[in-house]
């Protein structure tokens, strides 16, 4: 395995990456989302919990300080409590899953493009084989991952100590402080905490969405055999081509041919050239060019018209210079009216 990734040198085409990005194969960072929980819950935190916990609190206080006034006589009774609790606690939580949700969201949106690929939620095997779990976990994604883990769990663990530490003198004093400052105080010393555990982590989510990247683009790249196979898949094969286009020539030289039936008149160097003109004063106001060809083409292109009773032209210069000057299918340039006019002329006056 080893060896096939070491003959990958080659970076991937725009074939390959477009292949991959069609089969849901893009790069993405893990840590990306977990960031922008964690920044996420530190908005929620410092704009939405502030102003919902004093709500809650005061819906909680009558059962916290006076217990014995709330009887639970029947269903109607505890229906009641609970769904002043639960309202209470809903304009608690309901902004914070909602402001989380969007954070995770966006944070997936900005790395790739959103798009639904079925390939990824069909079942695989590779997924739930013992093996390929154990290569994930053993291999050097896994490796990385723990290392990831290490690093996030050891910053965060010292980014809590030492605010703990700064922050111990006010956990003692609200152990005497009022109950109803005791949310303010919790919620302040955690609105520090994940500030500081958002910049702790920022250099971890920007190399693992550096990270993540150069592992996928490695993970596409090919070997030279691989480039050149894509290559004749987009290009063709340079022999199939080749045989294609000489099996085009021989259709488009045997429908040629089989024009020189209808010629007026084959203009000729003895040996060399022949062109087949066909001239109907009705049909075209010049001479057109139904074939032409040289050395084993002229030959049976003379041997056409021979045998179909059409004149044989022999005119060195003039057979020379239309094969240069003239392609199949198009009418002879004015500079050869002259010429050719002498010798259809001679023709109609014999035929007459």
């Amino acid at each position: 395995m080893s060896d096939d990734q070491e003959s990958k040198t080659e970076a991937a085409s725009e074939r390959k990456i477009r292949e991959a990005v069609e089969k849901g194969d893009v790069p993405f960072s893990r840590e990306a989302p977990v960031f922008a929980s964690i920044l996420g819950l530190l908005i929620a935190l410092s704009f939405v919990v502030r102003d919902a916990v004093t709500p809650l609190m005061q819906a909680l206080a009558p059962f916290l300080d006076h217990p014995r006034d709330f009887a639970l006589e029947n269903n109607q009774d505890v229906a009641r409590i609970l769904e002043g609790t639960a309202i209470a606690a809903a304009r608690f939580l309901i902004p914070v899953v909602l402001i989380l949700g969007l954070c995770g969201l966006v944070s997936a949106l900005v790395q790739n493009v959103p798009s639904f690929v079925g390939e990824r939620i069909r079942p695989q095997w590779s997924r739930v084989s013992p093996a390929a779990g154990w290569g994930r976990i053993f291999g050097k994604s896994g490796q990385v991952e723990f290392l990831k883990s290490v690093l996030k769990f050891l910053s965060i663990s010292l980014v809590a100590l030492l605010l703990l530490r700064s922050e111990g003198s006010k956990a003692v004093s609200a152990m005497f402080a009022d109950p109803s400052q005791i949310p303010d105080l919790i919620l302040a010393v955690s609105i520090r905490l994940i500030s500081v555990v958002c910049v702790a982590t920022i250099v971890i989510v920007a190399a693992d969405l550096v990270w993540s990247r150069l592992r996928w683009q490695r993970s596409l790249r090919m070997s030279k055999q691989d480039v050149k196979d894509e290559h004749k898949q987009t290009e063709g094969d340079p022999l199939v081509k080749s045989r294609l286009r000489s099996l085009a020539q021989d259709r488009s030289r045997k429908r040629m041919l089989a024009n020189v039936k209808q010629a007026t008149v084959v203009i000729a160097n003895p040996t060399h050239y022949a062109i087949a003109l066909r001239y109907a004063r009705d049909e075209q106001p010049a001479p057109l060019v139904l074939a032409k060809g040289k050395d084993l083409v002229a030959l049976r292109i003379r041997e056409i018209a021979e045998a179909n009773g059409i004149a044989v032209v022999e005119d060195k210069p003039l057979a020379r210079s239309l094969y240069d000057s003239v392609e199949v299918d198009q009418m002879i340039p004015a500079e050869f009216y002259s010429a050719v006019a002498q010798i259809l002329f001679f023709l109609f006056s014999k035929a007459r």
